[in-house]
């Protein structure tokens, strides 16, 4: 079952995962809640949208922007609705 881990914390984990351009998107429902904070950071994909960011906090550590998601794709990335994918410091392990 894929996990995305950070700082050795499964911070999300799920087997109804969708792969897009090699990143898994996880459910939103599978994100540690108690990890995040709303991030005013905002990308624009040219065909999947508008993407918004969170950053984790944990135990004094901090990663700015480390998750994305789109809360309103474009209708050729509606698989991406209401799921959340990850970088820089996060690790998706199968």
């Amino acid at each position: 079952m894929p996990k995305a881990v950070w700082n050795d914390l499964v911070i999300a984990e799920s087997d109804d995962t969708v792969v897009v351009e090699g990143n898994h998107y996880f459910p939103r429902s599978a994100l540690r809640d108690d990890l995040i904070r709303e991030s005013d950071t905002h990308t624009v994909c040219p065909w999947k949208g508008t993407a918004s960011y969170y950053s984790l906090e944990h135990d004094g550590r901090k990663s700015a922007d480390a998750v994305w998601y789109y809360p309103d794709p474009k209708p050729d990335a509606e698989m991406v609705r209401d799921r959340v994918a990850f970088w820089k410091d996060v690790r998706v392990v199968e």
